[in-house]
């Protein structure tokens, strides 16, 4: 299993594409930067794992294909969050409206509007989608 470092500013699936100059690019969602994870003109470190998960090749070669299935079934998959769930967050950075984000597990985001920077709340989510979810202050 590959270990995920708290500086993750988001994770999906890409295919590397030749711009036919001599040069690859990779096409980053729109909801990354719509939703204030990644900002347009900024620079980032990308890291390029295998489909797999980025396991090597000796251990590629080893594992049955029935061994990385029943792995890759016990990954998690989906939103770390339900509908109606409650957490405890910390506020890590404020969107362009003013909007607290969060991250919690695997670097997913959560929106929470009326929260300052640095706060530390529980919320209950009330909408969740599979890059964000947002959520409201509760007493």
């Amino acid at each position: 299993m590959v270990e995920i470092t708290d500086s993750l500013k988001c994770l999906y699936t890409a295919t590397v594409d030749d711009d036919g100059e001599g040069g690859y690019t990779v096409t980053v969602p729109d909801a990354e930067v719509g939703h204030g994870t990644l900002a347009e003109g900024e620079t980032y470190r990308v890291v390029l794992l295998d489909h797999d998960g980025g396991e090597s090749t000796d251990a590629s070669a080893a594992a049955t294909a029935s061994e990385r299935d029943r792995a890759s079934a016990t990954e998690p998959s989906g939103p770390p969050v339900s509908e109606g769930e409650v957490r405890e967050v910390t506020i890590e950075t404020l969107g362009d409206q003013g909007d607290g984000i969060a991250k919690i597990e695997r670097g997913y985001v959560v929106i929470v509007p009326d929260a300052d920077l640095g706060d530390e709340v529980t919320v209950e989510i009330t909408a969740v989608r599979e890059n964000v979810s947002f959520a409201e202050i509760v007493e």
